[in-house]
């Protein structure tokens, strides 16, 4: 299966614009033979929390039908990070459409960002839940930006949710943009998964985005990589049998202490 990871910048609060270039990178990833594309967190609204307060909408008012239009058109599954209002509440939240235009999976980000000038606590609520999907031979676990500081959130979803392949929808910025690539590849290898990391672009309220997007093997290769300033996609095949000949000739998974942890 091929991979793509779209990375693009947004405009602030300007859905139909943010909406359009979505349609063109998926369109992109589709013409290089993609089966499905990543894109990044807040790709609707743009990270940039007055723009999400004020231009957040329910999904079923939002880019989300728009997307599945556009993932059934072109047949090719999309995961994006986008909006998510629930009433008086909103969530960090990253959609999976399969090539049918089906919705079939939402995950809400389970670990909000506290640093200023980033912290997302007076904007959005956290999710309570790992989610992933099947899509082909894979197992997909779903993750946005913040998620990956944390081990035990890929480390769940590869024991208990069975996942061979880890997406992460990001809004990384620029002074931590060496930790980015250090926590892909620490994923990659202690979960023997691929990890898929399609981070943003540009400048949102001061905040410049470090791209850098990556796609790494379960045994830490990384297999394309994007700059750290301009919009491109990127992409490379995946394939399980990877996935279980690096597991069988190491097989951690096997040698974890449950007496200890």
């Amino acid at each position: 299966m091929k991979i793509a990871a779209a990375q693009i910048s947004c405009a602030p609060g300007d859905l139909d614009a943010n909406i359009e270039k979505m349609r063109e990178f998926a369109s992109r990833a589709k013409q290089s033979g993609a089966e499905i594309v990543v894109f990044p967190e807040m790709s609707d609204t743009g990270y940039s929390m007055p723009a999400i307060q004020k231009y957040a909408r329910r999904w079923k008012e939002g880019v989300v039908p728009q997307l599945q239009l556009f993932a059934k058109q072109l047949s090719i599954a999309i995961i994006a990070g986008v909006s998510d209002r629930d009433g008086e509440r909103i969530y960090n939240a990253q959609a999976f459409i399969d090539s049918r235009g089906n919705l079939i999976a939402k995950y809400r980000k389970t670990h909000l960002v506290t640093a200023a000038p980033l912290d997302e606590r007076p904007v959005f609520s956290a999710g309570d839940q790992f989610v992933s999907s099947k899509i082909d031979m894979f197992t997909l676990g779903m993750t946005i930006c913040y998620d990956l500081r944390f081990p035990e959130v890929c480390r769940k979803l590869a024991v208990d949710h069975q996942a061979n392949l880890i997406v992460n929808s990001s809004a990384w910025p620029f002074p931590r943009v060496e930790h980015l690539r250090v926590l892909a590849l620490a994923r990659a290898v202690e979960n023997q998964i691929y990890v898929v990391i399609a981070n943003r672009v540009g400048t949102d309220d001061g905040v410049m985005l470090c791209g850098s997007s990556v796609i790494v093997d379960p045994y830490g290769v990384i297999l394309a990589a994007a700059s750290a300033d301009r919009e491109e996609i990127i992409s490379a095949d995946i394939s399980k049998e990877v996935v279980d000949l690096v597991r069988e000739r190491m097989r951690l998974f096997d040698h974890r202490r449950r007496d200890l942890y």
